[in-house]
C-alpha cells in the first residue's frame, strides 16, 4: 500500500500568504505594496518597483552595489526588509538626479571615469553621497586624525587615505578606485 504525504500548503492560494501592506517613500514618491514580511528592501524595489539601478551583487552586504540611501544615510538594501523603512526617504540612484540635470556625484564619476562595467556604480555614487553629507556633519572614520575628533569645531580634512576607508563598503571587480577617489574629490570641491 502506497501513502502520500499532504502537502500543508496544498489548501492555501498562493496570494493569501501572510501578505503586508507597506508604504515606502521612494525617490519622493509613495508607493503602497502588498508583500510577505520577509521581502529585503531591494527585492522590493528591483521586483515590485521595476527601480532596477541598485543591484544585487553578493546578496550578503559584502559589496555594497546594492546601496541606497535612507533618510540621507547609506545602506545596503539587499540585508534590510522593506516593511522596516514604511515612513523613511528612501534615495535610489534613480532618484538622485533632477530631471535632465545630473547629481554633482553622477557628474564627477563621469568626468573622472570612476566605474568600467557600471555594475556598482549605483551603490558607489549613493555610498559617496552619503560620504559627503558625514564628512560635513563632521562624522570621523577610523581615519580620521585624531586631532581632527578632539578638536569639535576643526573640520575633517577628505584626504585620498579618508575617502577610501568611507567607500571601503563598495567593492569594484573592474579595479576603478583611483578613478572613484578622483570622482568624489572633485565632488567634494565643487561643493566647497
Amino acid at each position: 500500500m502506497t501513502t502520500t504525504k499532504s502537502n500543508p500548503l496544498s489548501n492555501i492560494e498562493s496570494n493569501s500568504l501572510n501578505t503586508v501592506e507597506v508604504t515606502l517613500k521612494v525617490n519622493g514618491t509613495k508607493h503602497t505594496l502588498n508583500i510577505e514580511p520577509r521581502v529585503t528592501l531591494l527585492d522590493a524595489l528591483r521586483e515590485r518597483l521595476n527601480l532596477t539601478g541598485s543591484k544585487k551583487g553578493c546578496d550578503h552586504g559584502q559589496c555594497g552595489a546594492c546601496t541606497v540611501l535612507i533618510n540621507g544615510e547609506r545602506i545596503n538594501s539587499c540585508l534590510a526588509l522593506a516593511i522596516m523603512h514604511e515612513g523613511d526617504e528612501i534615495t535610489t540612484i534613480e532618484g538622485l538626479s533632477t530631471g535632465d540635470e545630473l547629481h554633482a556625484m553622477q557628474t564627477a564619476f563621469v568626468n573622472n571615469d570612476g566605474f568600467q562595467c557600471g555594475y556598482c556604480t549605483s551603490g558607489q555614487i549613493c555610498s559617496a553621497v552619503a560620504l559627503l553629507s558625514e564628512i560635513e556633519a563632521g562624522q570621523a572614520s577610523t581615519m580620521t586624525d585624531l586631532e581632527e575628533i578632539a578638536n569639535p569645531s576643526a573640520s575633517i580634512e577628505l584626504t585620498d587615505t579618508e575617502i577610501r576607508e568611507r567607500m571601503s563598503g563598495n567593492l569594484c571587480r573592474c579595479g576603478a578606485y583611483p578613478h572613484i577617489v578622483a570622482a568624489v574629490r572633485e565632488a567634494y570641491q565643487a561643493k566647497g
